[in-house]
């Protein structure tokens, strides 16, 4: 007696169908699972055997043979316990075969036959849906994450005998045990298309909403915070303690514009993934902002773990990942970042396989100008130059070179802070010419594959960033005088472009040259070295 299942099985943040085979044959009674296992998926043949029993289903005493196909791929968490059980009683002849070839189905099996949730079931529903499948079996809490996939029946369900009812009827069936006449679960999503999907459905944000109105003063940095996101750069704020660096960081996600409804599929899949999707009501539709304590560990920060999981450059895709006090992150950490920070994504490999996982976020950083923060200001700073040199130390050129704009934020002044500028800009007002900026450079690089100023690749930068003589002459004296490399020369070149879109010009001229000069502050030696 055979009988094969369908489910799937997370690779990153992509789902592969894996086929359940079960045969039970004449033999030595034994239950055996094959097909390239992690021990939590062996250890699901004690769980379905208990949960059976506890259904009412006794195991024949026969040999029974489960194989998850296709056996070159590591299969690693519980969700594979209910297609197994579903494999082994079509294989006894419970629930007829027939029914299964259009099903797929994921859940966790408790010992007395609940079936819970799991992570990953979003990228799971969308390669059923790849894959022809019309329906999902899922575990009710799982069955509204499942039903934002248009075109595709979602039955959510709490115990094993509901899933029996349903494939012996092929009608849910809410007498059985565990289930109510409010639990029935059964989405269509054929009318619903993508943007009702994803936009229609706000986010619950009880976080305290940042304006770039709320901020006084610092006009410097909030122009470099604009150029920032006109270009998608990266940006590093350096400031004594109290100058307004972490609150303008929490502010730049409200400048950046809508997502697109590809972005927040493609996001609500690695939040999916890392179990952090199921208690919201639709795609995530706002930008992510993730600001991790700087004790986070490397796998914490680019991802991986023995089930590998995305992490926090992955999880800000499309946003924001702010380091506050980056020197206090363990340097061998910021290295992780560099291969991230360039190819817009990471890919991890181990022995199971290698994980690639999108990664394309700002990075915007802040950090204090010495140890105790209030260098140059001598007459409360006392850092020697030693310990200056130390300080600076902790972060190295490779990764500042990856940088593309670094400002100094000041302190702020008394009367800065007590009268507000009437003239002060509201989010909403920045965010138009962001938005502006973004639907040029869009227009621009179209059929390129190249999305902002700050991804044109060196080998482009004449066709997209000409400079005339007088910029070319400009340009030579800040290389040698500054001793630059090429990797910042280039990152010159790309921020005044941007500059230059946001002035309205079409070549890039000697003014934005050095305004772009004078977002790489960091290159000069007055804070960097002490002297």
């Amino acid at each position: 007696m055979y009988s094969i299942v369908h489910t799937a099985v997370l690779c990153g943040i992509e789902a592969r169908k894996v086929a359940v085979e079960a045969d039970i044959s004449n033999g030595m009674p034994v239950f055996e699972m094959v097909g390239f296992l992690s021990s939590e998926v062996k250890e699901a043949k004690d769980r379905v055997r208990t949960a059976l029993k506890n259904c009412g289903y006794e195991l024949p005493v026969k040999r029974i043979t489960v194989n998850l196909s296709p056996a070159n791929i590591r299969k690693s968490g519980s969700g594979f316990d209910l297609a197994v059980a579903v494999a082994v009683l079509s294989a006894m002849e419970i629930v007829p075969k027939t029914a299964l070839h259009q099903i797929m189905m994921v859940g966790e099996i408790s010992l007395e036959g609940r079936i819970t949730g799991i992570s990953g079931v979003l990228p799971m529903v969308l390669c059923a849906k790849a894959e022809g499948i019309g329906i999902c079996l899922v575990a009710k809490e799982n069955a509204h994450e499942a039903s934002l996939v248009p075109g595709m029946q979602v039955i959510g369900v709490r115990h094993l005998q509901e899933v029996i009812g349903f494939l012996q009827t092929g009608n849910y069936n809410a007498s059985q045990p565990d289930a109510a006449e409010s639990e029935r679960r059964c989405v269509t999503s054929d009318q619903r298309d993508w943007e009702e999907a994803g936009a229609s459905i706000q986010e619950k944000d009880t976080q305290k909403q940042y304006d770039f109105s709320q901020i006084n003063g610092q006009q410097l940095l909030k122009r470099a915070c604009e150029v920032a996101i006109s270009g998608m750069h990266n940006l590093l704020m350096v400031g004594p303690p109290g100058a307004g660096k972490t609150m303008i960081a929490r502010c730049i996600p409200s400048i950046l514009p809508e997502m697109s409804v590809e972005e927040q599929l493609e996001l609500s899949k690695i939040y999916s993934v890392c179990g952090l999707f199921q208690e919201r009501d639709g795609l995530m539709d706002q930008r992510p902002f993730r600001s991790p304590h700087h004790t986070i560990t490397e796998q914490g920060l680019i991802g991986g773990g023995a089930i590998v999981h995305p992490g926090e450059i992955s999880l800000a895709h499309g946003g924001v990942l702010f380091l506050d006090e980056l020197t206090e992150f363990k340097k061998s950490t910021l290295e992780v970042l560099r291969q991230p920070l360039e190819d817009k994504c990471v890919c991890l490999a181990r022995v199971s396989g290698t994980y690639c996982f999108p990664a394309d976020f700002v990075l915007v950083a802040a950090m204090n100008p010495c140890n105790c923060g209030y260098y140059p200001d001598l007459s409360r700073c006392h850092c020697t130059s030693q310990s200056l040199q130390r300080y600076h130390n902790k972060l190295s050129r490779p990764l500042l070179d990856r940088i593309d704009l670094c400002v100094e934020a000041a302190a702020v002044g008394y009367e800065e802070l007590r009268k507000p500028d009437p003239a002060n800009e509201t989010s909403a007002q920045i965010r138009q010419r962001v938005v502006a900026m973004h639907a040029l450079q869009k227009a621009r690089f179209a059929g390129t594959g190249i999305r902002f100023n700050s991804r044109i690749p060196a080998v482009r930068l004449e066709q997209y960033c000409p400079l005339g003589s007088k910029e070319e002459h400009f340009m030579k004296n800040i290389y040698e005088r500054m001793g630059l490399t090429a990797r910042t020369y280039h990152k010159i070149i790309r921020v005044a472009r941007t500059i230059a879109d946001m002035d309205g010009s079409r070549d890039i001229e000697c003014r934005h040259l050095q305004e772009a000069v004078c977002y790489r502050s960091i290159e000069q030696n007055d804070w960097e070295n002490g002297l």
